[in-house]
């Protein structure tokens, strides 16, 4: 028998608790075709027949009465074990953030404090690096990715768009020139960007979309390495406005150029109820609503 959800004996107890299927949706805030479709899976895995339809709505069996004692002895235990929690100050364990590297180091570290400090007793670990933790095996909690997975059991929503452009040292522009548009970068300019065969996303693919077939002369896997090899002065490069923004050291190269990229934020379909991811995901977009200008770009970068 394959393992039953959480979310679809709470569904069960609200049925049960309630005696129609409507009232049990309005109560959860979903749709009821999609509380009667959740039963008749749970109903399949038990192989038994949990409700009878009456003119009132749904009556429990007597597997259904059997099946209310176990959850609602289940439902109390999740209710003490909040009650425990709001006890002793708020959230604790531990929350997995899986990011790309530029985002986890240049705006979700920037602000995470806050977030810690709004819960202490929760152990953060951010992994920011090229590739993603994957969320539909569990292997984290909140997963902010590249693009939307088409597959899997997860629920995902766009975070947020963010703007990306072209950046270059003062050192190397005087020592270059200034590119006058996309094509005069393919000449007499050295461009500073992805390994191809390295790539862990498509939509890192960025200088074709400044003029296709533009190739790299210098080639990270990493952006950060990139950022610190334009800022020093090697070469032109694409960055992220939320890190070549913030950075005194570099100059934007044709902004006319500048175009859009977007985060989406992923979790595994029976733990984005959790309290931790919860939270988490309530405060990355209450962060990003107001933190927009340095995602979408700005004149000057903000006072330290």
């Amino acid at each position: 028998m394959q393992p039953m959800r959480w979310d679809e004996l709470q569904d069960f107890l609200a049925i049960a608790r309630t005696g129609q299927i409507a009232r049990a949706a309005e109560q959860l805030g979903v749709d009821a075709t999609t509380i009667g479709r959740r039963l008749r899976r749970l109903e399949a895995r038990l192989g038994q027949v949990l409700f009878e339809q009456t003119r009132q709505g749904q009556a429990l069996t007597e597997d259904g009465e059997r099946l209310l004692r176990h959850v609602e002895g289940m439902q109390q235990m999740a209710d003490r074990i909040a009650a425990s929690a709001r006890a002793t100050g708020g959230l604790a364990g531990v929350l997995k953030v899986s990011v790309s590297e530029g985002f986890g180091s240049w705006f979700i570290a920037r602000h995470l404090h806050d977030f810690v400090e709004r819960h202490p007793g929760l152990t953060v670990e951010l992994a920011a690096n090229n590739g993603f933790l994957n969320p539909s095996r569990r292997e984290t909690d909140v997963a902010i990715m590249l693009a939307r997975p088409q597959a899997g059991p997860v629920v995902s929503g766009k975070l947020t768009d963010y703007r990306l452009s072209l950046y270059a040292a003062p050192a190397y522009l005087a020592r270059c020139g200034v590119p006058a548009d996309a094509a005069a970068l393919a000449t007499g300019h050295r461009l500073i960007g992805y390994v191809p065969d390295l790539l862990y996303a498509p939509e890192l693919n960025y200088l074709d979309d400044l003029l296709p077939g533009l190739t790299a002369n210098v080639r990270s896997s990493s952006i950060n390495a990139q950022h610190r090899m334009i800022a020093s002065g090697l070469g032109i490069g694409v960055l992220p406005r939320f890190i070549g923004d913030f950075d005194a050291e570099l100059t934007p190269v044709l902004p006319a150029l500048a175009f859009s990229r977007s985060f989406w934020i992923v979790t595994h379909r029976d733990t984005r109820q959790l309290q931790r991811v919860r939270a988490f995901r309530a405060w990355i977009l209450e962060t990003v609503a107001r933190r927009r200008g340095d995602l979408t770009g700005r004149e000057a970068p903000p006072p330290p």
